[in-house]
């Protein structure tokens, strides 16, 4: 697989709850994890001593992080209206070559900063809360 663009790794926020995604507006660093928690299953009787893990049994997640410049958008304002109401939403993320990760996540952090000569920013922290599909492109 040959490199990709960072910025085509996106973010992408259901509007309106009916399947209209659109990229969250501003983002200049986006990223996604996806985390599993391992089930410790050794006893006395694992060879050698080793740690063994009950495959398939621990609980999945995944995180989705962004920063960029606050440009005050549609997505902006869908994003603060999400995080003050507690929605859990559907958003993607476009893995570029890789494919789509789609699901429900919750709004956990937003964060504005500014200095006084620069543009103003903001980072948005996002937990999954409930299944991913993945459809590879």
């Amino acid at each position: 697989m040959a490199a990709q663009n960072g910025k085509d790794l996106l973010i992408k926020l259901d509007l309106n709850g009916g399947g209209q995604f659109e990229t969250i507006a501003g983002l200049r660093a986006s990223r996604i994890s996806f985390n599993a928690e391992t089930v410790d299953v050794t006893s006395l009787e694992s060879q050698g001593g080793w740690r063994e893990l009950l495959g398939g049994a621990g609980v999945k997640s995944a995180a989705i992080s962004g920063s960029g410049v606050f440009k005050d958008q549609a997505t902006d304002e869908r994003a603060r209206q999400i995080f003050f109401d507690g929605e859990v939403p559907q958003f993607q993320v476009i893995i570029p070559d890789f494919g789509i990760i789609e699901g429900p996540f919750m709004i956990t952090a937003i964060e504005y900063a500014g200095s006084h000569n620069g543009e103003a920013t903001y980072e948005m922290s996002m937990a999954s809360a409930g299944a991913l599909s993945f459809t590879a492109v």
